[in-house]
């Protein structure tokens, strides 16, 4: 008989607390639920930013983000562990494949207008660089200059490796670091660099980084003879994304494979709303549009 009711207590606790957490689970809406988001490190802090807005505006929504390097994260996205990915770019034919093949839709929308910006140590003579130089170091071609990218696996990486029309890089003259903030402390440290990085890290307010990005400068580009921004040296100031006059422009993506209308969908809806496109503007990227200014006018009284 004890035996009976120890055993009756147990599975009354248990029904209780299945209940309780069956109430207590939050629906999945546009607004509301958990959300896993792969993004890509060299855009971190502007979707950071994005996503502390979105979290105070809707409490009920939850994100659970991974920020790594572009190759470390297509296999979880490819492999269907998480359908939210944001990317400096569009899927290829290739891996767009591995969701086609299972008749799942795949959602992208652009919602900023990205830079990669060269650095070198406010020491360092040389302010300016154009691309045909920065593709001569790419392709092995003497010189007495040395870039750093942020990570080997990294979406920057990817992009000068495409430029330079190669399929890996020299042995000497360009090397890489782990990390963003690991280029902005050597750079910071050391004059004989030139690094490589996502614009938004050098225009985000992260404390920790102050101290250092105050003794780093950004170089002006000049783009190859017959493409746009070959008439003189453009710095990745939020004016020259808007206009495209900075060579080393991308789109930054949210690509959504969720196969629903949940909170994928509401936080891509969002990013391209007013309120998502106010916080590319105040992070000094380009917004995906420019938002109407509004203007009060006023009668004037008649004198």
């Amino acid at each position: 008989m004890k035996n009976f009711l120890l055993i009756f207590c147990v599975l009354a606790l248990l029904i209780s607390c299945k209940g309780k957490n069956k109430a207590n689970a939050v629906k999945e809406t546009r607004t509301s639920g958990t959300l896993k988001i792969l993004v890509d490190e060299s855009v971190g802090p502007i979707v950071q930013d994005q996503i502390d807005v979105f979290s105070l505006d809707y409490p009920d929504a939850k994100f659970q983000t991974t920020v790594k390097p572009e190759e470390k994260l297509l296999p979880a996205f490819l492999n269907d562990s998480v359908r939210v990915i944001v990317l400096p770019r569009l899927l290829t034919k290739a891996e767009e494949k591995y969701y086609n093949q299972r008749n799942i839709k795949i959602n992208t929308s652009r919602f900023a207008v990205d830079g990669i910006a060269l650095i070198t140590n406010q020491g360092n003579i040389d302010s300016t660089i154009n691309v045909k130089e920065v593709i001569d170091i790419l392709q092995g071609k003497k010189s007495d200059k040395k870039l750093v990218f942020d990570n080997a696996y990294s979406s920057t990486f990817q992009y000068f490796k495409k430029l330079a029309n190669i399929n890996q890089f020299p042995a000497t003259g360009v090397y890489s670091k782990n990390s963003s903030k690991e280029v902005i402390k050597l750079i910071a440290e050391d004059k004989n660099f030139i690094g490589i990085l996502g614009v938004n890290w050098i225009t985000g307010k992260d404390a920790e980084m102050s101290g250092y990005l105050s003794q780093i400068k950004v170089l002006g580009v000049k783009n190859v003879k017959g493409e746009v921004g070959d008439d003189q040296f453009y710095k990745p100031t939020q004016n020259n994304l808007i206009n495209g006059v900075y060579p080393f422009l991308r789109n930054i993506n949210i690509i959504d494979c969720e196969g629903r209308d949940g909170l994928g969908t509401g936080f891509a809806t969002w990013l391209r709303s007013q309120r998502g496109q106010l916080i590319v503007l105040k992070s000094g990227l380009g917004p995906h549009k420019l938002m109407p200014r509004e203007i009060n006018l006023t009668k004037e009284s008649n004198k």
